[in-house]
């Protein structure tokens, strides 16, 4: 029973923070303009009810955590709730930790020097309580999303599962715009090596970790979405990982939206880097003729 409770607690804290490292090829005069700063969105047109689309942070410390009026009027005033991912589904992390494993029998004990699976076996049962042999088949990009709270003072604090408290509180249905197992074969794109060293920089650069991360909450509380879109482009490792972790997702969400949004009014909240940039939700949508309003106040 204590390690099903475990594992549940692993997949839950995978969830809070997948999209942190993250939260098209159409040509427009609005390209390159810069977005007013605000998470918050209405969205109009003929064919769909009127919605909202907000940018949450995974996980940021408590002490950091707001929901601001006109976020909590946006989420009354809609009838149902979609996520990245269905959160309130059951079945949501039995099937994502069926997809947090590395393929053809690779581990982190291959991918690792003996030297660099020690400090981090060390780090991680001071950081976590969980050995690396406990891991030790986990994609690390799932490893050290289980480290970030390490990265921040304080109690977490997540968007996501607020509004699923909220959603369920007032009776309202939560959908996800992809399934677990969408979300986390993305990392399958990035080569496992490639992941073990951006684990290994959670623990040998902590400090510069720790700073990159209180930038983009800063970032993130001044409602600065095309500069967080900025960041996180800034610190990807491949430049590619563009198109897989951010072009390609928005470009798959666009149609789900105008689908969701046709029945009843919505309330949407992704990863705010997902929201800026040129390809970003907030141009996309515009481009697909809705109306995109700011919500400044």
């Amino acid at each position: 029973m204590e390690n099903n409770n475990t594992q549940k607690e692993w997949s839950r804290r995978v969830l809070l923070i997948i999209g942190i490292w993250i939260g098209t090829s159409i040509i427009s005069e609005a390209r390159g303009q810069k977005l007013e700063s605000t998470l918050l969105w209405k969205v109009e047109g003929d064919s769909i009810v009127t919605s909202y689309i907000f940018g949450t942070f995974h996980l940021l410390p408590q002490a950091d955590f707001e929901m601001k009026e006109k976020v909590e009027q946006a989420f009354d005033a809609s009838e149902q709730i979609v996520m990245e991912l269905d959160m309130d589904n059951p079945a949501m992390q039995s099937e994502l930790m069926q997809n947090a494993f590395m393929k053809d029998g690779q581990t982190l004990d291959k991918l690792l020097s003996e030297e660099d699976y020690q400090t981090l076996d060390v780090y991680m049962k001071e950081t976590t309580g969980i050995g690396l042999v406990q891991v030790n088949r986990f994609k690390p990009f799932f490893v050290s999303a289980m480290l970030i709270p390490s990265l921040m003072e304080g109690t977490p604090a997540s968007y996501e599962m607020t509004f699923v408290q909220r959603a369920m509180s007032r009776e309202k249905e939560i959908f996800g715009l992809e399934t677990a197992t969408e979300q986390a074969g993305m990392f399958d794109n990035i080569p496992y090596e490639t992941q073990a060293e951006e684990l290994m920089k959670v623990v040998t650069e902590k400090k510069e970790m720790a700073d990159l991360f209180e930038q983009m909450i800063k970032t993130y509380k001044k409602e600065n979405i095309d500069r967080m879109y900025e960041l996180i482009l800034e610190n990807m490792s491949d430049k590619n990982q563009e198109k897989f972790l951010l072009i390609d997702r928005n470009i798959n969400w666009l149609p789900k939206i105008a689908t969701f949004s046709m029945q009843k009014s919505t309330f949407y909240a992704v990863g705010a880097g997902h929201l800026g940039g040129d390809f970003g939700m907030i141009r996309l949508l515009k481009e697909a003729g809705y109306k995109v309003t700011p919500i400044l106040n």
